[in-house]
């Protein structure tokens, strides 16, 4: 047993290195984690997560459609143009892909082409038939998804096919595409519980042989989508349902390169997020959200929880803007009529709101010990507190400094605010209060009991 000793010092360690706080904590790998295929490592490389070009792809307008009433027209062409701030200029959100069923999806396309933004590039989806593939060419897009289902599940008991009889048709779409320009993207539904080395994997090298003569271009994209959410990211689990070693026989077995390969995952099992960051550090590029997870049943990878976990592997914003966040989600409560929970992470109204008296003396002596990062910088969103019986004076303190954007040696003590600590108190043992005091009763309090900063310092 290895024996450790106390290190006393005389400055804090505060681990920077991964918590630097200008940016969300950083995810540093330390040698390799792996497990083996016949003899083979099955295993992700650091370095190769921080040179890949992982980015992410949107299916707000698709999946996420099928969770809530449809958008209107302007709602998207709003949306749409907040992602493409949100991902920057390098294209951190590459792609968004579209109905193309009705003439307000239509409509909606052109009308954000011409706001005339590079990223993120407008794609579509289509059932894998030639009928819709006439949608495709009439809107002019350079790519499609398209669905072809992979498990028996699917194929079995839904399209009432033989494997044979569903790839055929798949494939058939596909040479469609290729003819016309227009390059496909398969959307493998259900893999996470497909039969791989029976179906999905020679319908892999199916489609590689049908575009080794395409230029780069050109060569077939493959979705990996988690439609029930039975992915696991464990390496060491059994197929189907492991998602490094199904990256690993498509990338060494079926020579698909990482640029080519996309996760779609779903929540029904809460894996959604730490699937897709499992599918990126396993080898794959794109992964594809939905803002605030909003998507068939359970939901998809959330958005904005892909674009911290960039940042997180990448050590750099790389051009993202994170405020944007919270311009999605003001927007969303107040044009969309979305509820976002009040406890859901980075936009969420509570997100990093305390009401523990403890959290808040903590927050008022140093930020960083109750804030996760620098949101106020990064988010536009100062942490806050929550006033109730259980704030304490400290609670109260950070409140009132905060109302009153008070800095440094301006700040008022818990001395000072003894007076509304003892009117919050009284409200809760005297009057049988089950509330949070509101910001409206707060500041009246500070009008009362400390009339002069509140002249001095309160802007209206």
């Amino acid at each position: 047993m290895k024996k450790y000793e106390l290190q006393d010092v005389t400055q804090p360690n505060l681990v920077e290195d991964i918590f630097p706080y200008s940016l969300p904590p950083l995810i540093k790998f330390e040698g390799k984690i792996n497990e083996t295929i016949d003899g083979k490592v099955v295993e992700f490389d650091p370095n190769e997560v921080k040179t890949r070009d992982i980015h992410i792809t949107d299916t707000t307008f698709r999946d996420g459609q099928q969770a809530r009433p449809p958008y209107k027209k302007e709602q998207m062409v709003k949306i749409f143009e907040m992602l493409s701030r949100l991902g920057g200029s390098n294209g951190v959100i590459r792609q968004s892909e579209f109905f193309l069923y009705t003439k307000n999806d239509r409509d909606t396309i052109d009308a954000c082409r011409n706001l005339n933004v590079r990223f993120p590039e407008i794609t579509g989806w289509i059932r894998a038939n030639k009928g819709d593939f006439r949608l495709v060419k009439e809107m002019g897009l350079k790519e499609t998804g398209m669905l072809t289902s992979s498990s028996d599940y699917h194929i079995f008991h839904k399209q009432n096919q033989t494997r044979k009889q569903a790839m055929d048709q798949y494939v058939e779409v596909v040479e469609a595409a290729l003819e016309a320009g227009i390059r496909p993207r398969c959307h493998l539904e259900d893999i996470t519980r497909a039969d791989l080395p029976g179906f999905v994997f020679p319908f892999v090298q199916r489609l590689e042989r049908l575009t080794e003569n395409q230029p780069a271009n050109m060569k077939v994209k493959i979705r990996l989508c988690d439609t029930m959410g039975f992915g696991l990211s464990y390496p060491n689990a059994a197929e189907p349902r492991s998602i490094p070693k199904l990256i690993w026989r498509l990338r060494n077995e079926c020579g698909i390169s990482p640029d080519r390969l996309e996760w779609h995952g779903h929540n029904d099992f809460h894996k959604v997020h730490i699937n897709g960051a499992s599918a990126w550090i396993y080898g794959l590029n794109a992964l594809n959200g939905t803002l605030f997870g909003l998507g068939e049943r359970c939901g998809n990878p959330p958005l904005e929880g892909a674009i911290i976990e960039y940042i997180a592997l990448k050590g750099s914003l790389s051009g993202i803007d994170l405020s944007v966040i919270t311009e999605l989600a003001q927007y969303y409560e107040k044009e969309v009529g979305t509820h976002l929970a009040s406890n859901y992470p980075f936009v969420g109204k509570d997100f990093n709101t305390t009401r523990a008296g403890i959290h808040a003396g903590g927050l008022r002596k140093f930020e960083q010990i109750y804030n996760i990062f620098d949101t106020t910088a990064l988010l536009n969103r100062p942490p806050r507190v929550s006033i109730t019986d259980k704030s304490g004076t400290d609670g109260i303190a950070l409140w009132v400094n905060d109302f009153l954007g008070l800095k440094g040696d301006e700040r008022l003590s818990v001395m000072k605010v003894a007076k509304i600590q003892r009117w919050v108190m009284d409200q809760y043992e005297i009057e049988g209060r089950l509330s949070s005091i509101t910001d409206e009763e707060l500041e009246e309090q500070v009008k009362l009991q400390l009339p002069d900063f509140y002249q001095k310092y309160h802007k209206n």
